[in-house]
């Protein structure tokens, strides 16, 4: 064994398949016991609510009494047909969210039928508010249930024991994106490995993860560690035969298997399995990049962009006059910035600087706090003391909800850049310029400036390859928290 390991005499994976010892954690027991309460203290409200909306006094009839009475059981039953139960999903998965509008869909078709036979005649007000409370609060009870989840991840408890198998180099890149992600719930105890650069007898340790030996050993640190995850990335010993028989003797264990793709932020909906009599392929759907998606985006992004002109601009003439009694010079700053495909386009914002700034640039260079490739500084002395407010909490960028209007902007993407920046970039980093620039973005919501040129390049990356409608709503309301919080503005 690597470093000194104490062998353990426990079983290979073709070992003793029948020494079961159920693993499971009580995170997931605790975790269900919490979402099953919610969603029924949440069917109760949404029944009070729609008898109280939906049949008057006259109207009130037995159906109405027997479909309520039933309504929590029949709620919880349809979430559990939807699979908004199950393990797999609780606490890291966007599936638990989309059960719940499987339920609904599911509970309203029992409802019509149901009423058919018995030939009940609800009211419309009835159905409608029951429907769309038990949906809302079927999201609710999910986002409560894992942020509670997340704080008691994020201070190390409600973790689950992980085994990660693979190659040295692959171990190593996966340990460190489990470390990243704490969400996720993975606390690495142990890596069975092969393949490193030295003797990997003398090595015992990797991402300070102790080695327990190669993947045949696999279950033997299961056992030794008492682990309820299994987590394998690139190994040339655990393809086909290998990893089948891994699974068996994990299966009779009540430990979970995960693998790795390997795909790098290719999120969940691209992928899928095409199956076959003797083989399972993974199928990546490419980004949505069809008329249809683009189309949508479009009228989203103006549809909002001109809902909040409106509804901004009383804001908008207060910053205008603060700026113009506090600083000479004109109200907004106009740049030329890279905008889709390589274009050139200029973008609004309220000036924050001297009128000067772009000269002083050059002698400011060596005081950057920003990556790389972005010029940041915390206590930039150009910045006028309004500008400072706006920068803090990004009032500065709202003139670019006309960038927006006009089409050479999105709400939501990748942060439009200079010449001089794009003339940096590596060539992954061009695949920026794949999508429409963005007012916000994965990485203003994920430290904003704080960030290095890596890890900004990282987000904007997977947004370009995973975006939809949907992923941009969630990232303009984590841009409103983001904003108030200020962290990483300046």
């Amino acid at each position: 064994m690597p470093g000194g390991a104490t062998a353990v005499n426990a079983p290979s994976i073709d070992g003793d398949i029948f020494a079961v010892a159920s693993r499971a954690g009580t995170w997931s027991r605790r975790y269900l016991k919490r979402l099953v309460a919610f969603d029924l203290l949440g069917a109760l409200l949404a029944v009070g609510a729609a008898l109280a909306i939906g049949p008057g006094a006259r109207d009130m009839n037995m159906s109405y009494v027997i479909a309520s009475a039933a309504m929590p059981l029949l709620w919880i039953g349809a979430l559990a047909l939807s699979r908004a139960y199950e393990r797999r999903y609780l606490g890291v998965s966007d599936e638990e969210y989309r059960a719940v509008g499987r339920a609904v869909v599911g509970l309203l078709g029992l409802l019509a039928v149901g009423g058919l036979f018995v030939k009940a005649q609800w009211s419309r007000s009835y159905i409608l508010t029951l429907i769309v409370l038990l949906f809302a609060f079927g999201l609710l009870a999910r986002r409560l249930c894992r942020v509670w989840l997340e704080r008691h991840r994020s201070e190390g408890r409600l973790m689950q024991r992980t085994v990660v198998v693979g190659r040295a180099d692959a171990a190593a890149e996966l340990i460190r994106n489990i470390k990243r992600s704490p969400d996720q719930g993975l606390d690495v105890v142990a890596v069975c490995t092969s393949g490193l650069d030295s003797d990997w007898n003398t090595t015992s340790s990797i991402e300070g993860v102790p080695v327990m030996g190669n993947a045949y050993d696999a279950v033997s640190a299961v056992d030794l560690c008492d682990a309820e995850v299994v987590a394998v990335t690139s190994h040339p010993e655990l393809a086909g035969k290998g990893l089948r028989r891994l699974a068996w003797a994990l299966e009779e264990r009540d430990v979970e298997l995960v693998v790795s793709t390997g795909l790098l932020d290719v999120a969940g909906p691209r992928l899928s399995l095409r199956q076959s009599t003797d083989m399972s392929l993974l199928h990546i759907e490419r980004p949505a990049a069809t008329r249809r998606s683009v189309f949508l985006k479009s009228l989203m992004d103006r549809t909002l962009a001109a809902l909040l002109v409106l509804v901004l601009s009383p804001l908008f003439l207060g910053i205008a006059l603060a700026i113009k009694l506090t600083s000479p010079g004109p109200v907004l700053f106009k740049q030329k910035r890279v905008g889709v495909g390589g274009e050139f386009f200029t973008i609004y914002k309220f000036r924050t600087m001297v009128v000067d700034a772009e000269k002083q640039l050059a002698a400011l260079m060596q005081y950057s706090d920003g990556n790389a490739v972005q010029f940041k500084m915390k206590k930039d002395p150009r910045v006028t003391p309004i500008g400072v407010f706006l920068r803090r909490f990004s009032l500065d960028e709202l003139p670019q909800l006309f960038n927006v209007l006009i089409g050479n902007m999105s709400l939501v993407g990748p942060r439009p850049q200079s010449q001089a920046e794009v003339e940096q970039y590596e060539p992954d980093a061009m695949r920026r310029l794949h999508v429409r620039p963005g007012m916000t973005g994965l990485w203003q919501v994920s430290g904003r400036s704080d960030l290095d040129w890596e890890q900004s390049l990282r987000l904007d990356l997977r947004y370009v390859d995973n975006w939809s409608p949907i992923v941009d709503l969630q990232i303009l309301f984590r841009t409103f928290r983001a904003v108030i919080t200020s962290n990483g503005a300046y």
